[in-house]
C-alpha cells in the first residue's frame, strides 16, 4: 500500500508552496443541471444563489445544458461539456438526464429544487471520504493548482465560472421572467491525472470571473476542492 503523508506534514507542504495557509473543511461540491429554457429551474437556481451567499462550506456550480436550445430560447451560457458531464452522472447514477438536477459530491442525484432533500445531502456528506489536500492560485495570467498526497486516481478539473447573472428572457418557457442566476459555469478543463503522489498543475486562466478546482475520482466522486479567494490568493480545502 502506498505510504500516506500525515495531514500536519501535507499543509506544510501547500504552506511552503503557496504561503501560510489555515486548515478548513473543503466545500461539498453541489451541481446544478440547469437552462434558462426550463421553467422549472427558477426556484433550483435561487437556492443555488442563497447556498452561494450563506456557506463557504458549500460550493455551487451551476452547469447550463444544451438540449434545451431546440426552443424558442437559446441560454447563452448553455455548454456541450455541460450535457456531456450530465450525461456521465446519469450512466453512473441511473436515471435520465433532466433538469434541474443536483449532483452532491458526485454521488447523490436529486431534484435541484428539492431544499430538504438537497441540504440533507450536504449534511450527510460532509467529513466523509479521504483527506486529499488541494489548492488553487493566480500567478499572474496562470492558475496553478496543487494536489497534496493521498490514495486513488482521480481527475483535477480546473471551472471557470461567473458569480452572478440576470437574464431578461424574451422567449420559451420563461418568457417575460427575469432570471438571477449564481457561480454559472463558463468553462471547465481537465487538468490531467493525479495518482496519489503530490503534484502540481499549471493552466491559463479559465472563461469567467473565478475558478474552483475539482479532485474527481474515475467513478465520480469529488475527493477534493477549493475556490480561489476573491484577491486572487488560494484557499485550501481539505477533504
Amino acid at each position: 500500500m502506498r505510504p500516506v503523508v500525515p495531514l500536519a506534514l501535507a499543509l506544510a507542504l501547500l504552506g511552503a508552496a503557496f504561503g501560510p495557509v489555515a486548515a478548513a473543511e473543503r466545500p461539498v461540491v453541489v451541481e446544478l443541471f440547469t437552462s434558462q429554457s426550463c421553467s422549472s429551474c427558477p426556484p433550483a437556481e435561487a437556492l443555488i444563489g442563497r447556498l452561494a451567499h450563506e456557506d463557504s462550506e458549500i460550493l455551487p456550480l451551476a452547469f447550463h445544458v444544451t438540449y434545451w436550445n431546440h426552443l424558442n430560447w437559446r441560454d447563452p451560457y448553455a455548454l456541450t461539456e455541460a450535457t456531456a458531464r450530465q450525461e456521465a452522472y446519469a450512466a453512473r447514477l441511473g436515471g435520465p438526464a433532466y433538469t434541474p438536477q443536483a449532483v452532491i459530491d458526485g454521488t447523490v442525484g436529486l431534484v435541484g429544487s428539492d431544499e430538504a432533500a438537497l441540504r440533507g445531502a450536504v449534511a450527510r456528506a460532509r467529513g466523509a471520504g479521504p483527506d486529499i489536500p488541494v489548492a488553487l492560485a493566480r500567478e499572474g495570467d496562470s492558475f496553478v493548482v496543487r494536489i497534496g498526497s493521498g490514495n486513488g486516481v482521480a481527475h483535477v478539473l480546473l471551472v471557470g465560472f461567473d458569480p452572478s447573472h440576470t437574464t431578461r428572457v424574451l422567449r420559451g418557457e420563461n418568457a417575460g421572467r427575469t432570471l438571477e442566476q449564481a457561480n454559472v459555469v463558463r468553462a471547465i478543463q481537465d487538468l490531467g491525472r493525479w495518482s496519489g503522489a503530490a503534484a502540481t498543475f499549471t493552466a491559463a486562466r479559465p472563461e469567467g470571473d473565478t475558478a474552483a478546482v475539482l479532485l474527481q475520482a474515475e467513478d465520480g466522486r469529488i475527493l477534493g476542492a477549493a475556490r480561489l479567494g476573491r484577491d486572487g490568493a488560494h484557499r485550501e480545502a481539505l477533504r
